[in-house]
């Protein structure tokens, strides 16, 4: 599919979608529960949907919707299977779920989730009772159990190995310690992770280089509301900056999420940003160029790269190098999505430098990114002409109503 996206300003307000992050986190941690517990807005993102898929198959049972769900934990089968999408949270999180349950489970995947990096997770869980094998249409298939012990992993490739793992020691018999052998990346996820065990009364201690999990744990049922997402909100708070105001409700302030950073970001940027109790305020401003380290913030760069793409002087961005491994080369497609709508953009390794000056307009490739697909949008709203970009179909990973809160802002586009 493509989005024909026509120029002219966004102004308004709307709610912010679900907290992806914290809707995977929400799920495993209901599945440690010994009875029902009661999810409030989930959403309906494709990503949340696999993991939810993904319980199930588990043994978990479910009803309701992505507005309410209640989910129950059952006795897990012998065998299971997992389609988890492109979503490398699903995959990550139940890998040693199911191996904590003992259930010889294949996991599939499509796009680049295969080709993304597990090889630290699964060297941890290998050593620690699980054996792997390699079948036709799989990215793994594991048998075995998970026993206790001591858990290293590096912290410089990815945090959700840590989060994985936060959720599944507490169901083996004892006591786990996660120790990690480099600096952790990406601490604000195992921050909300550790919080939303503490929301369900799961014990974990912090230790010298990582984590302490005490066994035999069941999370207490609870009613549990997701918050709102920074990340997906970030590019309609960037189009207030573009020209606005814009308001999205439902954003904490005080959030786990690292995405928290984008309205400061914008203010350096020379938006004007105003805060209440649940909502954050963007208008437009005279834009001007930042240098912004994101290592720990790199969903934002879709967003803040067109936005700087309007400034009247350069922006660098630094700490990129993980963008490379996301649903695409998204490092590669920033840069490509800034010259195809005629501006200057240059790549480097762990970087990006965008010299501003504006957008023409023109046909851009979404590389069936979700993210490079909203940021297309975000640079129409105030190119001089028309954006046309592929994979608009894409949004549904992360966002699946985006165009129709593009339109209720008074957007101007059309999806065929």
């Amino acid at each position: 599919m493509k989005a024909l996206i026509h120029p002219g300003l966004l102004r308004g307000e709307l709610p912010a979608p679900p907290s992806k992050s914290e809707a995977h986190r929400a799920l495993m941690a209901a599945s440690l529960a010994a009875g029902p517990v009661e999810l409030e807005n989930l959403g309906d993102c494709e990503d949340v949907a696999a993991t939810l898929a993904g319980l199930r198959a588990l043994g978990c049972r479910t009803e309701g919707d992505g507005t309410r769900l209640i989910l129950t934990p059952g006795p897990p089968p012998a065998r299971a299977e997992i389609d988890c999408g492109e979503s490398g949270s699903t995959f990550r999180f139940l890998l040693p779920a199911a191996a904590s349950l003992g259930a010889e489970t294949a996991f599939r995947g499509r796009g680049r989730l295969p080709e993304r990096p597990f090889e630290p997770l699964k060297a941890a869980l290998e050593a620690h009772g699980v054996r792997f094998e390699q079948r036709p249409g799989c990215i793994c298939a594991i048998s075995g159990r998970l026993r206790p012990g001591r858990y290293e992993l590096p912290g410089d490739i990815s945090s959700q190995f840590v989060t994985g793992l936060l959720f599944a020691l507490p169901r083996l018999p004892g006591e786990s310690a996660i120790r990690l052998t480099s600096p952790l990346r990406s601490a604000g996820y195992v921050d909300m992770t550790l919080e939303v065990l503490a929301r369900f009364g799961v014990r974990v201690r912090a230790e010298e280089e990582g984590w302490s999990v005490p066994g035999g744990q069941r999370a207490e049922a609870a009613r549990f509301p997701v918050e709102g997402d920074w990340s997906g909100a970030a590019f309609f708070l960037a189009a207030g900056a573009l020209g606005g105001p814009v308001t999205v409700r439902g954003l904490r302030t005080d959030s786990r999420q690292g995405d928290r950073r984008m309205a400061a970001l914008l203010a350096e940027m020379g938006a004007k940003a105003e805060f209440g109790p649940d909502s954050v305020k963007i208008s437009g401003g005279r834009l001007r160029g930042i240098e912004a380290d994101c290592e720990e913030i790199p969903d934002l760069v879709p967003a803040l790269a067109l936005t700087a793409a309007f400034a009247e002087s350069e922006s660098r961005f630094s700490g990129l190098s993980r963008l490379k491994l996301k649903e695409s080369d998204r490092l590669a497609g920033t840069e490509a999505l800034i010259r195809d709508l005629g501006g200057r953009a240059e790549a480097g390794p762990d970087s990006l430098r965008v010299f501003g000056g504006g957008l023409r307009g023109g046909n851009a490739d979404g590389r069936g990114d979700h993210r490079l697909v909203m940021a297309a949008a975000l640079a129409a709203t105030r190119a001089e002409g028309p954006v046309t970009v592929t994979d608009a179909e894409a949004v549904a990973k992360s966002y699946p109503d985006f165009f129709e809160k593009f339109r209720a802002l008074g957007g101007r586009c059309d999806v065929v």
